[in-house]
């Protein structure tokens, strides 16, 4: 059983707020469950108490369907990190959310947009399997405190490619889940498909994102950063015929593992570009066409 959830990026872009400053949260909220959307993902511009965004989100009729938290293991003690992350994980069991997506932020370069994204941080196996094991000892904690921690591999970060995510998967326990991103595995050189075939035990949370192509192999020719690639329109969702990924494909793969969890929008676009309720309605369409499809049975 799935539901479908969006991240209100399209809408407001923490990273980028400019391009969208002429649109509002609560337009977001409104806007997504309109279209059908059951759930969205947390942003910075909401309420950050859990009395307030309870309400918050109750007033929009709309659950919580996870979010970003901004982790620093890598240059932290496990013991630091689970101080850093206690209050969003008391948060996010209160709301009935499904998990906190983790993103390793210590050593980013995503948000920097005088730096180009082939400049990311590349580590050895050696150092991505002793970080890997410290991730571990977080997400049991996590888990002790029965939340799920799903982590977020992405562009600009130390977990970007194919290597990448093996090799922390490898080193990791299964208490360490996977927030698996169709969009940034494509942009890294991963393998789609090949990742739902190794790793979709692992796999708790789906953030479903298509990829321009000739956008992606710009940015790496003339070294663009993350956020001029997104600008540029380096992603969209899912039905939009300009992108690239087969989304039949992997949801019929999904429905083959009896995926039971959200499936989220997180397409990231220049709104004068690509309008939020359009575009955002465009990816829900096509995710309620495959799901069908594939048999794979949708919660109300």
């Amino acid at each position: 059983m799935i539901r479908i959830g969006i991240s209100p990026i399209a809408w407001q872009n923490d990273d980028l707020p400019d391009i969208t400053s002429a649109y509002t949260m609560e337009q977001a909220l409104r806007e997504a469950r309109e279209i059908g959307y059951t759930g969205v993902e947390r942003g910075q511009r909401m309420p950050a108490d859990t009395k307030g965004l309870r309400a918050y989100l109750d007033e929009a009729g709309i659950g919580l369907c996870g979010g970003w938290y901004s982790g620093t293991m890598f240059t932290n003690s496990v013991a630091a990190e689970i101080d850093q992350i206690a209050p969003q994980v008391q948060q996010f069991k209160d709301l009935a959310a499904p998990c906190v997506v983790y993103g390793e932020c210590s050593n980013t370069i995503q948000g920097d947009r005088a730096m180009p994204v082939n400049n990311r941080v590349k580590l050895d196996r050696d150092r991505v399997l002793a970080y890997a094991a410290n991730m571990s000892e977080l997400a049991k904690w996590v888990t002790d405190q029965g939340m799920v921690l799903a982590y977020h591999h992405h562009m600009g970060a130390m977990i970007e490619d194919q290597d990448d995510l093996d090799w922390l998967m490898e080193g990791s326990s299964d208490e360490l889940s996977l927030c698996f991103d169709t969009g940034h595995l494509h942009f890294g050189g991963g393998d789609v498909m090949g990742t739902l075939d190794k790793w979709g035990h692992r796999m708790t949370h789906v953030h479903y994102k298509d990829v321009r192509m000739p956008i992606v192999e710009r940015t790496r020719a003339e070294n663009l950063s993350f956020l001029d690639a997104v600008i540029a329109g380096a992603f969209t969702v899912p039905g939009d015929p300009t992108g690239t990924i087969d989304f039949a494909a992997v949801t019929a793969k999904l429905a083959a593992m009896d995926y039971d969890g959200w499936i989220v929008v997180e397409a990231e676009q220049d709104p004068a570009k690509a309008p939020p309720y359009e575009y955002s309605k465009m990816g829900y369409d096509h995710i309620v066409a495959m799901c069908d499809a594939a048999g794979l049975k949708r919660a109300a």
